[in-house]
């Protein structure tokens, strides 16, 4: 069987590395012969976006027959998306494209009745999730404003406001 794999990292700039996922990936296919035929790895991009360049590349290339794909393999289903329709949609569009879907630690398989149901639960907590972390950072937010601290980048004293801090200032006057 041909693979395609998916990993994400949130932050580009942190401790989070993809070949902690594609490592495992890696191994899963080499254990159970599969061959790899792509890897798509989105860095810096979050989730909760639709649109994520290698996943959108991902999408194109298995649903238009353009690599010989015959599933696609990610780590966690959280990797892949956090919003349910997002994923119900994807999933749809591989499944009408006749490419499986495997979540290596979920271990789930999406053509027979419980796998589509554990599918639809772990959807839900996955967005879930991303809807809690959102409330989290608005509540931080709310009371560091509370406590007279202001979001974001501080001002140089010497080199004073950026230009687009300007820009943004000459706007709303």
């Amino acid at each position: 069987m041909n693979i395609a794999l998916y990993a994400r990292v949130s932050k580009l700039h942190s401790h989070q590395d993809p070949e902690v996922q594609l490592r495992e990936l890696r191994a899963w296919c080499s254990k159970e012969g599969h061959k790899i035929s792509a890897e798509y790895v989105d860095h810096g991009v979050s989730g909760s976006k639709k649109s994520r360049p290698q996943l959108d590349k991902l999408m194109r290339d298995a649903t238009r027959g353009l690599r010989n794909i015959d599933a696609v393999l990610v780590w966690r289903l959280d990797r892949f998306g956090r919003s349910l329709q997002h994923l119900q949609n994807a999933i749809g569009e591989l499944r009408t494209a006749k490419i499986a879907f495997i979540s290596l630690k979920e271990g789930f398989d999406l053509s027979n009745p419980m796998g589509k149901a554990f599918f639809g639960m772990l959807g839900v907590f996955a967005e879930f999730e991303r809807d809690v972390i959102a409330e989290r950072i608005r509540a931080g937010l709310r009371s560091a404003k509370a406590k007279g601290h202001v979001p974001g980048r501080k001002i140089d004293p010497k080199k004073g406001p950026s230009r687009t801090t300007r820009w943004r200032r000459a706007k709303t006057a």
